[in-house]
């Protein structure tokens, strides 16, 4: 008894002297206040009003439409295209805080590529990395590195930001993490490693 004892009260202790560790725990709050599920529909919808609409698809940087980069409507009273979820955890049914995701828009496109998010290569004249598609759900690990996202609390709403931990060093693996905002690119708006983040909140499609 007084084992079971001592290990709940470690148990206790790390969660309230570890902030990443309870954060991690904590659900993702739709708009509506409700814990976002894992594939299920929704908008991601920037947290400020009027500083554009939600995330769509969009023609990359070369002026290709494949595969097709994360960018955001220029409309504010657009909700953009709906997406989807799927934590790294295959069971958990909840999107919670600080925990590898896939994203994926609930979208058909004329790309053989897939609409999974993926952080693409640095681009040294932007000198930075761009989210686009063209990724794979799940099998985490080294392979797919450039496939994982989280979401994490800024202020009283929310931000995406690129941290995989689904490979570590020991295994060859070291990760650039940063922070998913607005890059303004001859007036298209992308989705992209930047200084300043993107305030999001998300919307039941």
């Amino acid at each position: 008894m007084k084992t079971i004892m001592l290990l709940l009260s470690f148990l206790l202790f790390a969660f309230s002297t570890n902030p990443l560790l309870a954060a991690a725990q904590e659900a993702v709050l739709d708009s509506s206040g409700e814990p976002l599920q894992t594939g299920v529909d929704y908008y991601v919808l920037p947290a400020v009003s009027g500083s554009g609409g939600g995330l769509t698809l969009g023609p990359n940087r070369n002026g290709s439409n494949c595969p097709l980069d994360v960018v955001q409507e220029q409309n504010n009273d657009s909700n953009g295209l709906p997406l989807t979820f799927t934590s790294v955890n295959p069971n958990e049914e909840v999107v919670n805080l600080i925990t590898d995701q896939n994203i994926k828009f609930s979208a058909a496109t004329i790309c053989v590529q897939s609409t999974v998010w993926q952080l693409g290569a640095f681009d040294e004249s932007a000198g930075r990395s761009f989210v686009t598609t063209g990724g794979v759900v799940g099998n985490p690990g080294r392979a797919t590195l450039s496939n994982w996202f989280r979401i994490e609390k800024y202020d009283e709403d929310y931000k995406l930001v690129f941290c995989p931990s689904v490979c570590g060093v020991n295994e060859g693996c070291r990760v650039l993490c940063g922070e998913l905002g607005i890059f303004v690119d001859n007036g298209t708006r992308r989705l992209a490693v930047n200084e300043q983040p993107l305030k999001v909140i998300f919307k039941k499609a």
